[in-house]
């Protein structure tokens, strides 16, 4: 997608999404044979329900109806929120990942996979598991020391609820 399109998509349909109490995330336009799919993936503190995506996926549909952005090629339309394993590249991932376990890559090489304590401006305090049965411990980690960030999926994690009981 060219980046006149993509900025002249996100100007139209930011508005609409923000009007819904979320962000932006992606905006992707590609070829699915003969129609071009466009997917807009949108997100928020509290996740994002299928209602809202349905709702939103309406009201883009409407808005893009009205003007020439997707030309005059068919197309479809996919508004959805992100993957559970989506890079983390953002400030706000960061924060709706507290508490999740994360694999974290460094800038000088090596990795970590430890689980978000507490998100500030400058960067994450996490707990790293114990190896063979000793306690975990904290760590300091500063956003430009961060190549990369994922979140990790886990089956097994009993949630809080669960713990408390």
């Amino acid at each position: 997608m060219s980046t006149t399109q993509s900025e002249r998509l996100r100007g139209l349909l930011e508005p609409l999404v923000s009007a819904k109490d979320l962000d932006l995330e992606e905006i992707e336009v590609s070829r699915a044979g003969r129609r071009r799919m466009l997917r807009i993936v949108v997100d928020s503190d509290e996740g994002v329900e299928l209602d809202a995506c349905a709702e939103l996926s309406r009201a883009i549909s409407d808005r893009l109806d009205e003007t020439d952005a997707m030309g005059d090629e068919e197309y479809v339309l996919e508004v959805s929120s992100p993957g559970a394993d989506r890079p983390l590249t953002e400030h706000r991932h960061y924060v709706r990942a507290t508490g999740r376990l994360v694999k974290l890559q460094f800038h000088e090489g090596g990795e970590l996979v430890a689980r978000i304590l507490s998100v500030d401006g400058d960067g994450l305090d996490l707990e790293v598991p114990g190896v063979k049965g000793r306690k975990p411990t904290t760590r300091r980690v500063e956003f430009p020391d961060i190549a990369k960030a994922r979140v990790e999926i886990e089956f097994n994690r009993k949630d809080k609820k669960e713990e408390e009981a």
